[in-house]
């Protein structure tokens, strides 16, 4: 392990997830779609548990991403309120337990009762430390990007600390936008999907076949030892040349 991994350890790693499979693991069972989504976060409450222990200080979930409008008017509308849902039932046991929970992503196209039950699970939470959940919901990475550097263009200082400030104030996150360390995507597939492109330029990739509703928390304990055994460069030559 480098010593900018245990600097990393210290601080709590940045973990980004793309929570995929939820209908392709409803289908092999027979179920509809809607269950794959029910069972996807009882899936999330697994990891979230899971993760202080492993060092993880802030987790990135993408829930929802602007493309998924596209999606049958049935399905759409069952996620949202499992995830109504959820910011409601949920709030008050992860203030308890030290979780922080953050929405990244539009709010002008989500439902009005969504958007207050995010209001009120993020006041619950804000005094929450242990773990910074962040879910993203009608989140395009594009768009952010797209629209942070319009508002960069009446900006006095043009660097990228500025632009991750502007960055984070698209996203609702109050502060800049933070690095990711490991991006983990379940299904098999293997691409970022439009997820936390600004984020993810040196991020380690963790690809697995498993759907995201199987996911334990073992799985995110190897996830994260792969993460712990790579060299991270940043572009520059090893510790050990280096030295």
């Amino acid at each position: 392990m480098n010593k900018s991994t245990l600097n990393l350890i210290n601080h709590g790693l940045h973990v980004a997830i793309l929570l995929d499979g939820n209908g392709r693991w409803a289908a092999t069972r027979g179920f509809p779609r809607s269950e794959g989504h029910r069972a996807g976060v009882e899936a999330v409450r697994r990891i979230v548990r899971a993760a202080p222990a492993l060092g993880i200080g802030t987790l990135t979930l993408y829930a929802f991403s602007s493309d998924n409008w596209g999606r049958p008017q049935n399905e759409v509308s069952s996620l949202l309120v499992l995830l109504e849902a959820f910011f409601r039932n949920d709030a008050g046991r992860c203030a308890t337990e030290g979780i922080r929970l953050r929405v990244i992503g539009r709010r002008d196209r989500i439902p009005l009762s969504l958007s207050q039950a995010i209001d009120a699970a993020e006041r619950t939470t804000a005094s929450a430390r242990t773990l910074e959940l962040r879910i993203a919901i009608d989140y395009s990475a594009r768009d952010a990007i797209l629209r942070a550097s319009c508002w960069m263009l009446s900006s006095l200082e043009i660097s990228q600390r500025e632009f991750a400030k502007r960055l984070g104030e698209v996203m609702h996150t109050s502060g800049p936008t933070l690095d990711v360390d490991l991006l983990i995507r379940t299904g098999g597939d293997r691409r970022l999907s439009d997820f936390m492109l600004w984020e993810c330029a040196y991020a380690e990739l963790f690809f697995t076949p498993r759907m995201w509703p199987e996911f334990e928390a073992a799985d995110l304990a190897e996830a994260v030892e792969d993460f712990l055994k790579r060299e991270r460069r940043f572009g520059k030559l090893p510790e050990a040349a280096a030295s």
